[in-house]
């Protein structure tokens, strides 16, 4: 059996910018419809949505069918959490809240095998090694692991070329929220001073030839940010587009019974 290739890792290469769903809802028929929607990857947003490494796992078997990238972002960077999402079958990974090159250091050595890495072998009973069915499965899943890191904090920014020129790092993301937040515009993540942040360290990211990253679901936001060098952008949220369309939808009926009541019926 052959070693499933980690097209988003090799995507990240090319010219054309890579846009995203993020998946809150911890559903799988969920996942399908996203997975299927016709977008460049989808992300498991397993930090602030409540996802057990099970339900990781669950998303990970639904999204499969439908050939389009999974990336899986946990709660934490902790090494042995990032080792059970690995071995159940995540190729990419997007850590958040990642402040200094030694963070990043650390990461990569938990995400590989050795000698690269310090990555713990369990490999009879890994979903990624098909339970020993994939071919020198051991010698050659390095090669299609994928390491994204989370800028979201002024320290981040303080360290920023440090962390972009870790050896192993292939992409750096920046969460606009929590960094309006450590910036002091917490609620604002379109003030001026973020996206002026954030332009900069673009230029840095990739002087550094790393792959950069970004949440952004205004259309004209997309379009500055992806002019600016950002080639993945998640652009909407499972969540959230269920939430503005129920809404929307309720209000559009209230305001029927407003306009009869209005002309006096």
């Amino acid at each position: 059996m052959d070693l499933p290739i980690n097209y988003f890792k090799q995507a990240l290469k090319s010219d054309q910018p890579q846009y995203g769903l993020w998946m809150g809802l911890p559903d799988t028929i969920c996942a399908e419809i996203g997975a299927s929607a016709g977008f460049d990857w989808v992300l498991v947003d397993a930090e602030h949505a409540p996802y057990s490494v099970r339900d990781v796992h669950n998303h990970l078997q639904a999204i499969a069918p439908y050939n389009v990238p999974a990336i899986v972002r946990p709660a934490e960077g902790r090494t042995a959490l990032l080792k059970q999402l690995l071995d159940i079958g995540a190729q990419t990974l997007l850590v958040p809240m990642v402040d200094t090159a030694e963070q990043a250091k650390q990461l990569v050595q938990d995400v590989l095998y050795p000698p690269d890495g310090i990555r713990g072998l369990g490999t009879s009973m890994s979903r990624a090694a098909r339970w020993n069915r994939v071919d020198n499965y051991l010698h050659r899943a390095n090669e299609e692991i994928c390491l994204l890191v989370q800028v979201e904090t002024t320290i981040a920014l303080q360290n920023l070329d440090e962390i972009a020129a870790v050896d192993g790092i292939d992409g750096i993301f920046f969460g606009p929220s929590d960094l309006s937040a450590s910036m002091g515009h917490i609620g604002n993540p379109e003030h001026p001073d973020v996206i002026s942040a954030i332009e900069s360290g673009f230029k840095t990211i990739l002087a550094a030839g790393k792959a950069v990253g970004i949440l952004a679901v205004d259309q004209s936001l997309v379009r500055h940010y992806v002019e600016k060098g950002a080639c993945f952008v998640g652009v909407g949220v499972d969540v959230a587009l269920l939430s503005n369309a129920t809404r929307k939808l309720a209000n559009q009926f209230k305001k029927i019974t407003s306009d009869l009541e209005q002309a006096g019926y």
